[in-house]
């Protein structure tokens, strides 16, 4: 006699509504993804759709692929394309979320898309920049963090218990000690955090928790073609750039994000800089191999202070 089927159990982010800026590819894309496998309701935001290509250039990576990836995982996906410089756009995506769903439960600040300006300035000086491509990077990467959390904000309060996700390149201990090696660059990069820290006190009378996280050595679709290898045989690119051994996909940094947006007690994190290893070690995720880089780590210890040992050793 057939058994009948047990009814699917609701995941621990089921009627929580996400919106994550800027989740068109790479981390952004895992983050949407993971929310959405935990069961939310995730609007994804980018300029690259099936119909329009943002300045990044890579039209084959779009937020409508990203909703469907959502839907798939089991949560529900909305595609809003929305360029976060226009104060207008975001407003109107705040308004359609509060029309639609009445709240907003986690923000993630993921906008970046100023790879494509580093080019040839990286460890160039500051005066050597053009000044429109370094205050470009400024805008990308910290005006629409700003213009976002204006007007996404008044909604993530409306309920106790919100989260705000800064997402940025490298731990405050890192990024505090070591410049990233371009003037511009290393603002864009140690604003996310700050915003956090800021964003902890602000929000903290409301009942919500403001974190900054940051992926390891990301192994992108950006960065894949850079070195012109695949997931399948991403190793191959070590021989080029050994430090390559220690990346992770977006997985990594995506399920840990979403494994804090379900943690009950997640504001004891309140004001602090978690990078995906800390978030895997913490809830017990793991990349898609079963791996835990230990990223930040590898990178302080071998590839700044010259210590011996490999990416094997601190995976």
């Amino acid at each position: 006699m057939n058994q009948p089927e047990q009814p699917q159990q609701p995941g621990p982010l089921a009627g929580r509504v996400a919106l994550v800026a800027g989740a068109t590819r790479g981390a952004g894309r895992a983050m949407a993804v993971e929310l959405g496998r935990g069961g939310a309701t995730v609007y994804v935001t980018g300029r690259t759709t099936r119909d329009r290509v943002s300045e990044v250039g890579r039209p084959t990576e779009t937020i409508e692929q990203t909703a469907e990836l959502v839907d798939a995982a089991g949560g529900r996906g909305i595609a809003v394309p929305t360029d976060h410089l226009e104060p207008e756009q975001v407003r109107a995506l705040t308004e359609r979320i509060d029309r639609e769903q009445g709240r907003l439960d986690i923000l993630v600040n993921d906008i970046w898309g100023g790879d494509h300006l580093l080019g040839e300035t990286f460890t160039v000086k500051l005066w050597d920049v053009g000044l429109e491509t370094g205050l470009r990077m400024l805008r990308l990467g910290v005006e629409t963090h700003l213009v976002t959390s204006h007007f996404a904000l008044p909604l993530l309060i409306r309920n106790p218990g919100g989260l705000v996700i800064e997402v940025t390149d490298g731990t405050a201990e890192y990024n505090g000690a070591n410049y990233r090696d371009q003037m511009y660059y290393d603002l864009a990069k140690n604003a996310p955090l700050r915003m956090a820290f800021g964003l902890a006190r602000e929000l903290r009378e409301y009942g919500a928790t403001a974190v900054c996280v940051t992926p390891g050595f990301l192994r992108s679709e950006q960065m894949l073609d850079h070195f012109g290898v695949s997931e399948e045989n991403w190793r191959d690119a070590i021989a080029k750039e050994p430090h390559f051994g220690i990346s992770e996909t977006p997985l990594l940094l995506g399920r840990g994000v979403a494994a804090l947006a379900a943690d009950p007690e997640r504001d004891r994190w309140n004001g602090r800089s978690l990078s995906s290893y800390d978030l895997g070690r913490e809830y017990g995720v793991t990349d898609a191999d079963g791996s835990l880089p230990d990223s930040w780590r590898y990178i302080t210890e071998v590839a700044v202070e010259g210590k011996p040992g490999t990416a094997e050793d601190y995976r």
